[in-house]
């Protein structure tokens, strides 16, 4: 078969950014306790949206709408934007993959941060994209350092993610502004706020939807818990928004997932609530970490970044020992981060399970 694929094709591993917990629980025939490695909501879908789909169930034989048209309106209306500016897409990552499919050749350069969200760099790889990797200042991405290199590359497409995965650390409004403001003429910011629903207030810039140079993304799988549905949309100036009608699967959302999250948008008590749930939980697992002499770090999103102050190698025996004890988790897998290892906020019963293997896990890492 592989005669048949493109050369550039043929080059790519056959690998994907991440491994799923079913499919660790088949190699290990282990199941899970605690799934807290995914940065999924535990706290799950409002109740109306659960509804909606259920609803929806029932006329799965109709392909949904392809224009997304009640979805995009009621976003734009959420946001104070036009349906113009608006595009759905399966996914955060699925958006991603058309961004880049929309805007590199083999060749163009790209800047992300060392470490950072590991399927932009796939989808990069994909198109033939040539990567640039600038470090983190701070378990923070540096934007300065992010726009420099854009500068000196040439870069068509810069990366941040704010609030930031996988070190939970976030940047001030005035941050993001200001690195807008001094992005080169041929650079395109994305803008990936997957957790700005559940980030602390000021977080999210004022940047005008029509700014030329700027596409923000959101998802409904996080603060909202539709992981499952595959929801996720950009926010940008309508001529690119427009762009995605030229690439999109136009049948590729669910009729199911596209009543899911207009139902769930409309339940703002709801993410309210969640918004509540993630602050305490958020405190629990801290405290868990300190408990165990660890150093959670702050987070802006719906996981904790626990610093475990040695190195890579001991953080993989950290999670690994977790794991064999029924708890998934995730780690950075870049050096300095991966002295760290990352853990979703859950719901009591979850959190009750870590506190119970967290110390067996340390002691057995040695």
């Amino acid at each position: 078969m592989s005669r048949f694929l493109t050369p550039l094709a043929a080059r790519l591993p056959a690998t994907v950014p991440f491994t799923g917990p079913e499919a660790l629980e088949r190699r290990s025939g282990i199941p899970f306790r605690a799934r807290l490695g995914a940065n999924e909501s535990l706290f799950g879908p409002s109740p109306k949206a659960v509804a909606a789909m259920q609803a929806a169930a029932g006329g799965a034989w109709m392909y949904g709408d392809p224009e997304n048209h009640d979805l995009k309106q009621a976003l734009a209306a959420h946001h104070g934007v036009t349906p113009a500016h608006v595009a759905v897409g399966p996914g955060i990552d699925g958006l991603l993959g058309l961004i880049c499919r929309l805007t590199l050749e083999p060749g163009t350069p790209v800047v992300t941060s060392l470490g950072a969200y590991p399927t932009f760099n796939f989808h990069v790889a994909g198109h033939g994209g040539s990567l640039t990797r600038v470090p983190y200042k701070h378990d923070h991405e540096d934007p300065e350092a992010l726009v420099s290199a854009a500068k000196t590359t040439g870069a068509r497409l810069v990366y941040l993610a704010n609030p930031d995965n996988p070190m939970g650390s976030h940047h001030p409004a005035a941050v993001v502004e200001d690195m807008v403001a001094n992005l080169p003429d041929h650079s395109l910011l994305i803008l990936d706020e997957a957790y700005a629903d559940l980030a602390p207030p000021g977080t999210v810039p004022m940047i005008p939807a029509d700014h030329p140079q700027m596409i923000r993304m959101r998802t409904f799988s996080k603060g909202y818990g539709l992981a499952g549905a595959r929801v996720g949309y950009a926010i940008t100036n309508p001529e690119l928004a427009l762009a995605f009608d030229k690439v999109r699967d136009h049948f590729g959302m669910a009729r199911a997932s596209q009543a899911g999250a207009l139902a769930a948008l409309r339940d703002q008590d709801w993410l309210k609530s969640v918004q509540d749930l993630t602050l305490a939980a958020r405190a629990r697992l801290s405290a868990i970490a300190v408990q165990n002499g660890l150093r959670p770090l702050p987070s802006a999103t719906n996981f904790v970044t626990i610093d475990c102050g040695r190195d890579g190698d001991y953080a993989g025996k950290v999670l690994a020992e977790l794991g064999r004890r029924g708890v998934f988790i995730r780690m950075p897998g870049i050096a300095p981060l991966d002295r760290c290892i990352r853990i979703s906020l859950g719901d009591g019963q979850a959190l009750d399970i870590l506190e119970e293997t967290l110390p067996l896990a340390l002691k057995a890492a040695g």
